[in-house]
């Protein structure tokens, strides 16, 4: 005789929340040592802040923001060149808004209300802000632009879902797109690199550094648990070797000691040496990072794969590897965001990027002691990138369900 068991659905538990009043009893005022805790905490930081509206209503003077935006947003490129940085821009939110779109293609909606007080608050601050107030027109219809390829995007990824793998080959071709407007050749004035900088150079150092640093990471991650000897070692020596140097050191031997053993005609461009440098550089901690997702996934797994008649090599790219990033996600943005920040390091071999132009305005006499103003404005925008690059990470990590809830 057999009983039948009822089917058991798994769901997640509920989660209760608080309103306001208990959730400060509970967390912050819970007995009298955290309430005089809480009480402290909040006076200082209160004072604290306090003191910085003061201080950038009354004594800063952020003039010297809006005069130089050119400087810091593309360094010393032609002005008159300026309309292919906007075209890049325009290339970028058009990508990117597609891409918002095809993801969020099977909410409910897609400009909700966050996203559309999101909107409002961009929107307004380009046009109250002094230092982007002259360029309001061009950066609202940038914002414009993401907003329609977005709608556009979820109604293409709606009918034609297939069309989404797409998206990382544009992605891709963009990126050829944006070297060739921002250097020139085949038809477009060139300009020197010497004349690349600000935040233009930057996130064109960044983006290249991740691009070019993860199949590389990846690779030696592989390299380190293969079966064969010369491949493991050679991996282990790389890794061992390039996390054992400083940055700086890496740099300073791509743009002075390389140039040193090749003849005249063939040193690579300075712009190309910095890249490699924060390629390899990079490249040799996300191998551990990838690693270490590697060590996660159970060895099952690819007993399994290889049960069913999968190779090497495709179990490795079919089961283990996805499973593996997933897990590492976290540690490969963090490698990213770190890469990102890394950037700051070319000025001090000569190269533009947005500190090195910074340093460069405050030597001007008419700037002089403007330290403040200038490396916070600096700094909000290091923050804006390494802040949205650790937001799509956590975003990512919930579509994939990296942590099985």
């Amino acid at each position: 005789m057999t009983t039948a068991t009822p089917d058991t659905v798994s769901t997640a538990p509920e989660v209760k929340r608080l309103a306001i009043v208990p959730w400060l009893h509970k967390n912050l005022f819970s007995n009298w040592f955290n309430s005089l805790l809480t009480v402290v905490v909040t006076a200082i930081l209160g004072y604290a802040a306090y003191g910085m509206v003061v201080w950038g209503f009354t004594v800063a003077q952020w003039v010297v923001i809006p005069n130089n935006m050119g400087l810091f947003m593309t360094g010393l490129y032609p002005s008159d060149q300026y309309w292919r940085i906007w075209l890049l821009l325009g290339i970028v939110s058009a990508l990117a808004g597609l891409s918002w779109g095809m993801l969020a293609r099977n909410l409910p909606t897609l400009f909700s209300r966050n996203v559309l007080i999101g909107f409002a608050v961009v929107c307004a601050g380009f046009v109250l802000f002094p230092p982007t107030r002259p360029s309001s027109p061009k950066l609202l219809l940038m914002v414009a632009i993401v907003a329609a390829m977005a709608w556009a995007g979820r109604f293409i990824g709606r009918s034609k879902p297939g069309l989404g793998k797409w998206i990382t080959l544009l992605w891709f071709i963009s990126y050829f797109i944006a070297i060739w407007l921002i250097g020139g050749g085949l038809g477009l004035a060139g300009v020197s690199t010497n004349d690349w900088g600000g935040l233009v150079l930057t996130l064109l150092m960044a983006v290249s550094g991740i691009a070019l640093c993860f199949p590389i990471g990846v690779a030696l991650a592989l390299g380190r648990r293969s079966s064969l000897p010369v491949v493991k070692w050679l991996s282990v020596a790389y890794i061992e070797l390039i996390r054992g140097v400083p940055l700086i050191a890496i740099l300073f031997m791509g743009q002075v000691m390389i140039p040193l053993f090749l003849p005249e005609g063939m040193r690579p461009d300075r712009v190309l040496r910095a890249v490699i440098g924060l390629t390899f550089f990079s490249a040799a901690y996300l191998a551990e990072n990838v690693r270490a997702g590697l060590q996660s996934v159970p060895r099952g797994q690819q007993e399994a794969a290889a049960s069913l008649g999968l190779n090497t090599p495709l179990s490795l790219t079919l089961i283990v590897l996805p499973q593996a990033l997933k897990t590492a996600i976290p540690a490969i943005v963090g490698q990213f965001i770190s890469l990102f920040q890394d950037t700051t390091l070319l000025s001090i071999v000569g190269l533009a990027e947005l500190l090195g132009i910074s340093r460069s305005i405050l030597a001007n006499p008419s700037y002089l002691g403007r330290y403040a103003e200038v490396y916070l404005f600096i700094g909000v925008l290091y923050w804006f990138f390494c802040y949205a690059m650790s937001l799509g990470s956590r975003r990512i990590e919930e579509l994939l369900n990296t942590d099985h809830r």
